[in-house]
């Protein structure tokens, strides 16, 4: 049956929020220690109770899990680890009666080496399915064809002994790059689409999308270009933006899907080309250079205090430029692999409370689509790592032992990885106070943060001046006051040290959102300009703040630590106009 989604026409998405759900660490009904379907089923109506309109569920299918269900082995198929295709149509099912929708993640640069498709395209040179992926001979001297590097680390290319060649891995060495030249593995990527579209999902996360289209010389990396590991001839590749036209042409459209591209190492001209409604490519994309203002010469795995500067001229051009390409952003802080935000950039500790809110201020007031990352909305920061025998992320694994092999101490080594690593937002959800933090009857697969006592989504919810309850407040701020959707962004802080400050306008409207970065109070003056412009015998209204008491919005503003209040300013001088 062909289920066509409701509200198809409308674009809701712009005044959503998303929500999204690591469905191994989110909630376990069975006690086997990793979470399940039922599990997000059983909490719907936490999530509900946010405002949320969409849900994003990581993979669930038939995996080996090598990278965490990155590593595909049946697209059609739910992994018993995390249920059945029935949890899966019941899920679909609860998430309509509540008027909110579902969006999966579809990894189609790679499949797992598990899958059928791999096992009959290395069984010999001229199967039928050898094509699917992307085979090289050996270089001149036996090695790989090229220099590029995965990743994960390590070359980019795994030799297979039964037919003397190459096969090409960009991320885990068990997943292999699909060849998206060959037509065959177009239409399956369309097949796989149109089942899930037809099953009542509404959206798609398109997981490295911007990979599939490689440079077909397959030529070295000669290094001119930083980093040198190869990305340069298959980032925004010559023919991606022809293979997800057809893609939006076969499924995205005519199933009214909302789409988002996560996107590796791309630029605001490209995200502009692939979010633009009259390319008719995605939704909206991901972009991680905001996430990128503590990598010391763009390097991950090296650790520097992050460049706030920096980290607001990014925000603002993406802000700035998305919306004068016609582009639209996808707003995020988090997500499973990103170590969590409040810890980065703010004091999870003496300030945790005010700085999980000011970050939500400040990334809510912005035009796009927001997502929210389990826990985000309950302020958890990164656990307490004791010993490296705590990490499960193969990435993290990988690079403890390349960071020693270049030179490191253990220390060194253990205590970057402790920082960097993607297991700091993959650990279990912090339900409640009782044992395992309500996340599980059993044996975590990874470690409960330790803190679950004082930091749960239960405590959370019952408190009215809590994170969660800022969130919602927010999440409802964007459904109810048109300019956070269309309004122009004009930064207003001029590269203060301490404040991040801009206005979004419209003509009815001006937005003002002034957020403190910092421990200490400091003093802010508005540019003289917009005072004389916006503000001169205007009364603006307080839509949400971080502190306790009024506060009013004058040419100066004092900001405790970690302070973030967002005002509005009707252009007509009506205070109440939205």
């Amino acid at each position: 049956m062909n289920i066509l989604n409701k509200n198809a026409s409308s674009e809701w998405w712009k005044t959503g929020a998303i929500y999204q759900v690591y469905p191994k660490s989110f909630c376990d009904t069975t006690g086997k220690g990793t979470g399940d379907i039922q599990g997000l089923i059983k909490k719907l109506d936490y999530i509900k109770g946010l405002g949320i309109d969409m849900v994003w569920l990581q993979p669930v299918y038939v995996s080996p899990q090598n990278d965490n269900g990155y590593d595909v082995a049946d697209y059609y198929s739910i992994d018993p680890a995390f249920g059945t295709m029935e949890d899966m149509d019941e899920l679909i099912h609860e998430m309509k009666k509540r008027d909110m929708h579902l969006m999966i993640d579809i990894v189609v640069n790679h499949s797992s080496t598990e899958h059928q498709w791999f096992k009959e395209a290395r069984s010999s040179r001229d199967n039928p399915y050898r094509d699917y992926y992307i085979w090289k001979d050996p270089a001149p001297n036996g090695g790989p064809p090229n220099n590029w590097q995965s990743k994960f680390g390590g070359p980019a290319w795994q030799y297979d002994e039964g037919t003397k060649q190459y096969y090409l891995t960009l991320f885990d060495k068990t997943q292999a790059d699909l060849n998206w030249e060959n037509e065959r593995v177009r239409q399956e990527v369309i097949d796989i689409l149109t089942f899930w579209a037809e099953k009542g999902v509404s959206g798609f996360r398109m997981d490295v999308i911007n990979l599939i289209s490689k440079d077909q010389r397959f030529p070295d990396d000669d290094g001119s270009v930083a980093p040198g590991d190869g990305r340069k001839f298959y980032t925004d590749g010559p023919r991606v933006h022809e293979y997800i036209k057809e893609l939006n042409e076969k499924v995205f459209r005519p199933y009214n899907i909302v789409t988002v591209g996560e996107m590796s190492s791309t630029t605001l001209e490209q995200c502009i080309r692939y979010s633009n409604p009259e390319e008719n490519e995605f939704s909206m994309t991901f972009n991680f250079h905001h996430l990128k203002v503590d990598y010391p010469n763009g390097q991950k795995w090296e650790l520097k205090p992050y460049d706030f500067e920096e980290l607001k001229s990014v925000l603002s051009h993406w802000q700035i430029g998305m919306q004068q390409g016609g582009g639209w952003n996808a707003l995020f802080w988090n997500n499973h692999d990103q170590p969590r935000a409040l810890t980065r950039f703010t004091n999870d500790g003496e300030y945790r409370n005010e700085s999980a809110k000011m970050l939500a201020t400040t990334l809510h007031g912005m035009q796009g689509t927001p997502y929210i990352y389990q826990g985000e909305e309950i302020g958890m920061p990164d656990p307490v790592w004791n010993d490296m025998s705590e990490f499960r992320d193969i990435e993290s694994l990988n690079m403890y032992q390349i960071l020693m092999d270049r030179g490191k101490t253990p220390e060194e080594a253990s205590h970057i990885v402790k920082v960097r690593s993607r297991d700091n937002s993959r650990i279990p959800m912090l339900w409640d106070d009782s044992d395992q933090a309500g996340f599980t009857s059993g044996t975590p697969w990874i470690k409960i943060d330790e803190r679950y006592k004082e930091i749960n989504a239960k405590q959370q919810v019952e408190d009215p001046n809590s994170i969660y309850h800022h969130y919602r407040k927010l999440i409802q701020l964007r459904k109810e006051v048109k300019v956070i959707t269309d309004g122009t962004f004009t930064r207003l802080d001029n590269t203060h040290p301490e404040v991040f400050a801009y206005a979004r306008m419209n003509e009815e409207e001006t937005l003002v959102v002034i957020s403190n970065f910092s421990d200490k109070t400091v003093q802010f003056e508005l540019p003289e300009t917009f005072v004389e412009k916006h503000l001169m015998e205007k009364d603006a209204t307080l839509l949400l703040s971080n502190t306790a008491g009024d506060k009013k919005l004058t040419s100066s503003v004092e900001l405790s630590p970690y302070a973030s209040h967002m005002w509005l300013i009707s252009n007509a001088g009506d205070s109440t106009n939205k």
